[in-house]
């Protein structure tokens, strides 16, 4: 008897290992292009507001697609809708790599929003083979496959494009050879884990407006929830509108955006994964919002501060070329620096800002999320948890349309203006009202 409590207590790391490498592969592929989207629909004369639409169509699809795939995963299996899901996924790559006009990249992200139900399918796998002692660890090891892979993608993307003289396609197609090794993995090595007769805990209700609304009414959640909203309109403009904002002030291209996102990457994972706990257990969860709501802000208006000088190897003519592509005609809507006075201070700012700005974005939603599952019984904790990823998922849907739209109207410095401005009226209002 004793064994068999020690065996419940422990990860059985061989039955979660495909699911975990699966996913990790898998996210390769997506962290590969997404930093160079923007970038990507520039070459086809996009605006900034386009930019934003586009930015916006995944998220969106997602919202709808992924609960429906759940459902079926319910009543079909998980390996099954799994493979529906990243064969969606490898479509849209493939799509993305042979467009050559800006409607057929709107359509590969309707492809894979729709299709895009990796990661829940994935912890509904962890939820099979996990005991209520082991989930937590279980799912904290999808997030830290999470965070390797938007490390490694980057750095891939560096790669692919220092090797094919920037060629976007190049990037799509490489995306795509990752996602079909993500195929093949699950269909030769990931076993079925639901078995319907069983069944299995739901991690999270279904995300309704009603629930939303009663969620925002409860004393102590409904500034939380604001916040997880606000932070993620905030740094999901930083990320969505950071390459095109690097690209007006100091003349980056794809290659050198890609460095800053490893970089960027880097830094957070090293705070999730090594600084976040210790932090939490010797101050409070509490703490860590206020440090993440203040560093963030403090990032984000330091880098709308960021002087447009232009980096000491900024060449506007190749950028113009690289914009330009070989399957367009039409001018990018993005406006670069002048040549006349390259320097390092533009490029020494932006990477001064940006750690702030990752610190704030890595602490800011797992301590929201910690909480907001102590500020409630263990009995509603997977539907409030449901709740707060409706909020995150709608901040995702609308951030890249709300920025999009200022920077197209009111400047490249504007949107980052507007986040820090938010966020700091918001630190004042939660140290008042966070418990």
């Amino acid at each position: 008897m004793t064994q068999t409590v020690s065996d419940t207590e422990k990860l059985d790391f061989k039955k979660i290992l495909p699911v975990l490498v699966i996913i990790l592969v898998d996210l390769i592929g997506l962290s590969i292009i997404v930093p160079l989207m923007p970038l990507y629909a520039a070459r086809f004369g996009a605006n900034a507001f386009t930019i934003g639409l586009l930015g916006a169509t995944y998220p969106f699809m997602q919202f709808i697609g992924a609960p429906i795939l759940g459902r079926l995963s319910d009543r079909f299996g998980r390996r099954p809708v799994l493979l529906v899901s990243q064969l969606g996924t490898f479509s849209g790559f493939i799509l993305l790599g042979f467009a050559n006009m800006l409607p057929l990249l709107f359509l590969s992200r309707i492809i894979d929003g729709l299709s895009g139900a990796n990661l829940s399918t994935a912890q509904a796998v962890i939820t099979d083979v996990t005991s209520e002692k082991t989930r937590t660890q279980g799912l904290g090891l999808i997030g830290a496959a999470f965070g390797m892979g938007f490390i490694l993608g980057p750095i891939i993307a560096f790669a692919v494009l220092l090797a094919t003289g920037e060629s976007y396609q190049a990037v799509a197609f490489t995306a795509a050879a990752f996602s079909l090794a993500s195929v093949t993995l699950t269909f030769f090595w990931l076993p079925e884990t639901y078995n319907p007769e069983v069944g299995t805990i739901r991690t999270r209700g279904p995300f309704t407006f009603e629930a939303m609304k009663r969620a925002l009414g409860h004393p102590s959640i409904g500034i939380l929830l604001i916040l997880m909203f606000a932070q993620q309109l905030a740094f999901g403009g930083y990320e969505q509108m950071f390459s095109l904002f690097a690209l007006n002030r100091l003349g980056m291209g794809a290659l050198d955006t890609s460095g800053l996102f490893v970089l960027a990457g880097l830094f957070i994972v090293i705070v999730q994964g090594g600084f976040i706990g210790r932090l939490s257990k010797k101050y409070s969860d509490r703490w860590l919002v206020m440090l993440g709501l203040s560093t963030l802000a403090v990032g984000l208006l330091l880098t709308a501060t960021t002087p447009q000088i232009p980096v000491p190897w900024y060449d506007r003519a190749k950028i113009e070329a690289e914009m330009q592509g070989k399957a367009s005609t039409q001018t990018i809507n993005v406006e670069l620096p002048s040549q006349e006075h390259n320097g390092w201070l533009g490029i020494i700012w932006i990477l001064v800002a940006s750690f702030p700005a990752a610190l704030g974005g890595a602490v800011l939603h797992p301590a929201i999320n910690s909480l907001i599952t102590k500020s409630v019984s263990k009995d509603e904790v997977g539907g409030i948890l449901g709740v707060s990823a409706g909020f995150y998922s709608a901040a995702n849907a609308i951030t890249p349309l709300f920025f999009g739209a200022l920077f197209q109207w009111f400047g490249a410095p504007v949107p980052f203006l507007a986040g820090g401005a938010l966020l700091a009226v918001l630190y004042f209002i939660a140290v008042r009202t966070v418990k």
